[in-house]
């Protein structure tokens, strides 16, 4: 397959963290992008472009015309996280499995030649030490959010033909500087807390592994499966990161540290923990993809947004945190309502 067969991408979650940073890659690379969200974290987060078509829409009321002339879907869309995921659990099974597997239906259905499921590693849950995991590796999800994940790869991968290219890709923890920045994600966090305070607070013993990924490089895998040949992706699932970006959290926290522009003092707390596990990530590397930031990179960039005020540590930037909030104001302002909508206080 040639990149001019594909030339309109529909990517769902488009106003999220990785969303915010793939979006402006798509259109450097001149593809035409329909972007779908419901905008939470805020619609200038998009800047306007002339092959940008915004849609602001809730995934679960995608309809046909949602995907009409698409030519790939790359669906991010998601409730985000384990504690958005427990507290709204109905609504992460609609939205993170439902509505992920009716699109992809709805893409077959249109046409579409490539639909792209941006999935996640913590479906394998906690493994024995010493493993490294592959792809084949039996999974063993969690939390809500892992098992959701999980049955929307199952709900999609069949859906493969000949004519209709899907691929999972399972991405590690994400890391890095973002549009919509969030600072509830483990590198971010120990870098915002290390440049802030001098301190960085690590549960014992440090010797637990977790895989990341830079949120640029993630897109970049998103984006080479757009094109990767079809006959070694279709019907596949792709662990996304790197053997350098398998951290044991000890290590991890040495490089946060020093990168971190003052003097970080790593303060231990807690009883050890046991949970470790690493990702193996030869199979989208032999198709030549390869991840290009480490930790100490997405380190060096926050701190340096952090000192020019370009980004800060806030609800918004707290994914949970921002759901409650938006949450109670809802709550708040339907309790105003009268008449059919708010006082009007003039003009």
């Amino acid at each position: 397959m040639t990149s001019s067969e594909i030339e309109t991408i529909l990517v769902t979650g488009a106003g999220g963290y990785i969303g915010t940073t793939l979006v402006p890659m798509l259109l450097e690379q001149g593809y035409k992008v329909r972007a779908l969200d419901r905008f939470f974290f805020g619609r200038e987060l998009l800047a306007d472009h002339a092959n940008l078509d915004v849609i602001v829409e809730d995934s679960r009321h995608l309809t046909p015309a949602h995907l009409d002339n698409v030519d790939a879907v790359i669906d991010l869309v998601a409730l985000s996280n384990d504690p958005s995921g427990e507290l709204f659990q109905d609504a992460t099974y609609q939205i993170n499995r439902d509505s992920r597997i009716r699109c992809a239906r709805l893409a077959k259905a249109a046409g579409a030649k490539r639909y792209i499921l941006p999935s996640s590693c913590s479906i394998y849950g906690f493994q024995d030490p010493g493993v490294v995991v592959p792809e084949t590796a039996p999974t063993n999800p969690l939390t809500t959010y892992a098992k959701a994940n999980e049955m929307a790869e199952l709900g999609v991968l069949p859906l493969a033909d000949d004519d209709f290219c899907v691929i999972v890709l399972r991405q590690a923890t994400v890391y890095g500087l973002s549009p919509r920045m969030r600072f509830d994600l483990a590198i971010n966090g120990m870098s915002e807390g290390a440049w802030k305070t001098g301190k960085l607070p690590l549960m014992r013993d440090g010797s637990q592994w977790r895989p990341m990924v830079h949120v640029t490089d993630t897109a970049r895998a998103q984006i080479f499966m757009l094109t990767a040949p079809r006959d070694k992706v279709s019907g596949q699932i792709f662990n996304v990161g790197s053997d350098q970006n398998n951290y044991q959290l000890g290590p991890l926290a040495e490089i946060v540290a020093h990168a971190v522009p003052r003097d970080v003092e790593i303060e231990w707390y807690g009883d050890p923990d046991h949970r470790s596990y690493r990702v193996a990530f030869d199979k989208i590397e032999a198709l030549g993809w390869t991840a290009t930031k480490t930790a100490a990179d997405g380190t060096a960039e926050i701190c340096a947004a952090l000192e020019a005020g370009t980004t800060a540590k806030t609800t918004r930037t707290i994914t949970l945190a921002w759901y409650q909030e938006l949450m109670k104001w809802h709550s708040l302002l339907r309790g105003m309502e009268m008449h059919g909508g708010l006082v009007d206080l003039g003009s």
